[in-house]
């Protein structure tokens, strides 16, 4: 019969296989070990690396072993402009505490301060990245998490700049409280599912804060998302949350704060679109909602084209936008219900809240400003006004079946 002693041993084994093995490896610019590679080909797995405050050249970095890796008093590891610095190949690793440095541009590869290839379970936190083409990579990755990382790029032009936090062909990412500036997209997914993004703040990047191609099943909530090229861009894909974000100041003559296309089946709930070129563009979406936004001081509030179908635009609030909405189009297989439009000046009569006459929002002007960049010099003129009044009472040249049919009277509470 198995003694209780030796019973618990096994399990204690089995259920912690690296407890009784692992050991910890001290790096240092002045102890035995001075490298994060010395440390690597002597660790085991479930051995810590402990790297001392210094800084350390080091590339080309291969981890393929079940450790954690983790900087104390805010060390550096400087590529030097010479390569990627660390690839993951093994399940488990984490990485925390860390400065990467100086990766270079590589027209060939997607060098990165740390890319994890073919490997589950990884966890990335609470490092600096700057000046790095690529900082976090992920390929083939899956129940892994990103979080409390700063990525400072110093990027000038798209095709000499990589992104911030990169997904391709992942499952079940986490990434949460990021700071991300200066890289050409802030975070990027491509053929990425059931993944969350939530509380990190994207700026300054030169194309898009937050980018998604072809993914599905993922969530992106209560992020901010300030002074980029473009805020977001949601292309080609279907089934996503977009709740609680903040859009702001993403400004630019090709600028928008949320770009949809071709997307379905969508979601995007509670969130605040301020001083944008154009808070929303749509283009190719087919059974998406939009519930509870505010669009305030925007340039266009919302684009939807001609080619979108069975959206719905419900319970949002529209405060001094320049324009409310604008389309491509002279019908409308959408359903606008239920906003509130600060222009709005029709009646209820019965007091139950509801205007008892139409808010058509598309004006006149709005669709001569599309048609003529230059005619925007006569926004707030006495002629712009008498256009769009005119054309209130006898629409011709707007949508007639784009309209509000129960525009609200008051600000709507959006929790």
């Amino acid at each position: 019969m198995m003694s209780p002693v030796l019973f618990y041993t096994i399990l204690f084994l089995l259920l912690f296989p690296y407890k009784l093995i692992s050991k910890d490896i001290e790096v240092s610019e002045n102890g035995k070990i001075k490298s994060l590679k010395e440390a690597l080909e002597i660790s085991a797995d479930g051995d810590e690396i402990l790297i001392r405050e210094g800084r350390y050249f080091e590339n080309n970095l291969l981890i393929e072993k079940h450790v954690k890796i983790t900087g104390t008093g805010n060390p550096v590891i400087d590529a030097n402009n010479i390569s990627e610095i660390i690839r993951i190949n093994c399940d488990g690793v984490e990485i925390s505490g860390i400065i990467f440095k100086s990766v270079p541009v590589n027209f060939l590869h997607d060098l990165s301060a740390i890319r994890v290839e073919n490997s589950d379970n990884v966890k990335v936190y609470n490092n600096t990245f700057e000046n790095c083409f690529f900082a976090i990579y992920l390929a083939n990755t899956n129940n892994s998490t990103v979080f409390s990382n700063t990525i400072t790029g110093n990027s000038v032009s798209e095709s000499f700049s990589g992104n911030g936090i990169h997904l391709w062909n992942c499952n079940n990412i986490t990434i949460n409280d990021n700071k991300v500036k200066g890289q050409r997209d802030g975070i990027y997914f491509e053929f990425v599912k059931q993944s969350l993004i939530y509380n990190n703040t994207c700026n300054n990047n030169l194309r898009y804060g937050l980018h998604f191609m072809f993914s599905e099943g993922n969530s992106y909530k209560y992020n901010t998302f300030r002074e980029n090229g473009a805020g977001v861009a949601v292309m080609y894909t279907k089934y996503v949350e977009m709740i609680g974000n903040t859009f702001e100041n993403n400004w630019g003559s090709n600028s928008y704060g949320l770009l949809l296309k071709d997307i379905d089946k969508s979601t995007i709930k509670g969130n605040y679109f301020k001083k944008n070129t154009t808070a929303i563009y749509i283009e190719g979406s087919n059974g998406t909602t939009l519930l509870h936004n505010e669009f305030r001081d925007n340039g266009w509030a919302i684009k939807i084209m001609g080619d979108c179908y069975e959206d719905t635009i419900s319970k949002n609030n529209f405060f001094n936008n320049s324009f409310d909405v604008a389309t491509n189009s002279y019908s409308n297989p959408n359903t606008f219900i239920n906003n509130y439009w600060d222009r709005y000046t029709g009646y209820d009569i019965n007091n139950d809240g509801t205007g008892d006459v139409p808010y058509r929002p598309v004006s006149l002007f709005s669709t001569v400003v599309q048609n003529a960049p230059e005619t925007i010099l006569l926004m707030r003129s006495f002629i712009v006004d008498l256009l769009d009044i005119t054309e209130k009472v006898i629409p011709i040249f707007t949508p007639e079946t784009l309209s509000d049919n129960s525009p609200t009277l008051n600000p709507i509470k959006n929790d």
